[in-house]
């Protein structure tokens, strides 16, 4: 049984609902994603990624990706072949495939590109500026402000 009661965490933090959702949902998935096909997932600047998948035997028109619900879903489907062919081995798999991506907020993708058996996706977070952190500035209480006392020679006699 894999129940977590998320409670504690939404009494202990502001806006982060969505978190404790998403990982109630990770937690409640029951089938787990395959391996296939195998995919890495790089940091190549500061707000920029890359995801590149091995997808070798499929042309760029065979493969799709998609950006849909917060997730990028890439998939691969191979044409009919038009002439049957006699394999003594078959080790290269060009079977279908669907592999989901959970992209994080302002998180969008920038191209992709088909290279050397390898599809290449280009991803870039974008922070609007009202995220962003900003200085905020403390001002002073007018009562906390006292005037002070000036006495001079002449209203003390």
């Amino acid at each position: 049984m894999r129940s977590f009661d998320f409670a504690p965490l939404y009494r202990a933090t502001v806006g982060f609902d969505r978190v404790a959702d998403l990982m109630d949902r990770v937690l409640s998935a029951d089938v787990a994603q395959p391996g296939y096909p195998p995919y890495n997932i790089e940091k190549t600047d500061e707000n920029a990624y890359r995801i590149s998948i091995a997808v070798a035997g499929f042309t760029p028109d065979e493969l799709s990706a998609e950006v849909k619900d917060g997730s990028l879903v890439v998939t691969a489907r191979k044409a009919a072949e038009e002439t049957p062919r006699s394999f003594l081995h078959r080790g290269i798999a060009t079977r279908a495939f669907e592999r989901r991506f959970a992209l994080a907020d302002h998180v969008r993708v920038t191209g992709a590109s088909h290279e050397n058996g390898m599809l290449h996706i280009d991803l870039v977070r974008e922070i609007p500026e009202a995220m962003k952190p900003r200085r905020i500035e403390i001002a002073a209480s007018a009562k906390a402000v006292t005037p002070a006392l000036e006495a001079t020679a002449e209203t003390v006699n």
